[in-house]
């Protein structure tokens, strides 16, 4: 067990703490926001870096995971505080996402590194999201963990089990070929992603909070937690 840090060690004190002009500019600012000076002067103040957004679907339910893992920090004793990130989203962003994993490294490590935080969870899952958000909080180097969005849910169709990713690929096949036609195309469409979270196969969102995981960056068991399951709730907590 580390020794729990003094309230003067801890890095947002140099933005609360102080009796200083600028420390009191601090703590008006946060009071304007509705909070005590005890809610936030000498205790750890966790960064929660939100990549949720409403056109990102492997990321949908991450606004409501934002305040379990709200209600985790307090019951700890810390002060967590929400910050947006960029979020890039698999399916819709062109040319392609990998352009934008970088700026959402840089993102990362500068809102980090400009704020008065002491550590942050970052939250994502999407392909590019998961190395991203590592790498920014890596280079930061504060104390971090990740929480995976977590994949969704097995599709469905016509009795059979659909795999997001593999699955579009085959039966594109099968409709090129003329097996399937418009009917059963679009009630495949509307079974193949049943629920918020990323491709529920070993595609490269699974691989990175796979990797994640086996670098230690977040709980035991956390990358393969559904994202609709209520473990996942528990887990962010």
């Amino acid at each position: 067990m580390t020794a729990r840090k003094s309230p003067e060690s801890l890095r947002s004190f140099r933005w609360f703490g102080p009796d200083t002009m600028r420390g009191f500019s601090h703590r008006s600012r946060m009071k304007q926001l509705g909070f005590d000076r005890e809610d936030f002067t000498g205790k750890p103040v966790i960064a929660i870096v939100n990549t949720w957004s409403e056109i990102n679907p492997c990321h949908a339910h991450l606004r409501d995971r934002a305040e379990a893992v709200k209600r985790g920090v307090w019951q700890a004793g810390g002060f967590p505080v929400e910050i947006p990130a960029f979020s890039i989203t698999e399916t819709y962003m062109k040319p392609s996402p990998m352009l934008y994993r970088n700026l959402l490294a840089m993102e990362t490590e500068e809102v980090l590194r400009s704020l008065p935080v002491d550590g942050a969870v970052l939250m994502g899952g999407c392909d590019k999201t998961t190395p991203g958000l590592l790498m920014g909080a890596i280079s930061m180097n504060l104390p971090a963990i990740y929480l995976p969005a977590g994949p969704m849910l097995r599709g469905n169709w016509n009795g059979q089990p659909l795999g997001s990713g593999t699955d579009l690929w085959k039966y594109w096949a099968e409709r090129c070929a003329g097996t399937i036609g418009e009917e059963e195309w679009n009630a495949i469409e509307g079974g193949i992603a049943r629920s918020p979270g990323f491709c529920m196969t070993m595609g490269t969102a699974a691989t990175m909070t796979a990797l994640a995981e086996a670098l230690g960056m977040t709980l035991p068991g956390a990358s393969s937690i559904p994202a609709p399951d209520s473990n996942h709730v528990r887990m962010a907590m």
